[in-house]
């Protein structure tokens, strides 16, 4: 699986995710992350945002509920073998 991490532009704290899936939606690239490889763990929804280049993509998690609610139907169809509650 695939790690990413993620420098908290608040905090300046640097974040180490795992990459479940990933996909474009209307011109928009997704990451479905997780903080634990394997198991049962909480998933987040992050959202590429312009301005990153190519080699640090700058991203944020998706918080509004409507837009969460749709990527997470998406992610489920992706990932048939994965349980996702919200």
């Amino acid at each position: 699986m695939e790690k990413v991490e993620f420098i908290d532009p608040d905090t300046d704290e640097r974040v180490e995710f795992y990459v479940v899936e990933q996909t474009t939606i209307g011109n928009v690239n997704y990451l479905m992350v997780t903080v634990d490889e394997e198991g049962d763990s909480d998933a987040f929804v992050l959202k590429e945002i312009p301005g990153g280049t190519d080699s640090d993509a700058a991203y944020e998690m998706v918080e509004d509920d409507r837009e969460l609610e749709a990527i997470a139907k998406v992610f489920a169809e992706l990932l048939e073998d994965v349980d996702i509650q919200f």
